[in-house]
């Protein structure tokens, strides 16, 4: 993903989904539709990203739900792109939504919150780092 262009703003930039067990999961998406999966250090454990059969090209992660991901829900969440987090999450209360997981940064590649429009669906902000 390093060498991918940042995401425009409101774009989808990302998806993973975080479970408890996350070596399960990405075995299962590895026979189901042909994902080949790389380790990803998260500081005595490993998370997955999922990748093209044919290139190699990372695509999603599959996380386990400890650490920084341990409150989230089981779901293929996506991370959309925001230009300010703060002024995103402002206004997703002010229009009827909740902040389910409160900003949490991602090294130094950015910040991201978990929130809940007013019909339940959830999905991440993502503000890239300036």
């Amino acid at each position: 993903m390093a060498d991918e262009p940042t995401p425009e703003p409101g774009q989808i930039g990302w998806c993973d989904l975080t479970v408890p067990n996350a070596e399960a999961i990405r075995d299962f998406y590895r026979k189901v539709v042909g994902w080949s999966s790389s380790g990803l250090d998260m500081g005595g454990y490993e998370d997955y990203c999922m990748n093209l059969p044919a290139s190699g090209r990372t695509v999603a992660g599959v996380c386990h739900a400890r650490g920084v991901n341990a409150g989230l829900p089981p779901v293929w969440l996506v991370y959309i792109t925001v230009t300010d987090l703060d002024e995103s999450l402002r206004q997703c209360e002010a229009a009827g939504g909740r902040v389910r997981e409160a900003p949490k940064g991602m090294g130094g590649h950015g910040r991201y919150a978990v929130i809940e429009d007013p019909a339940g669906a959830v999905a991440a902000l993502w503000e890239p780092a300036r």
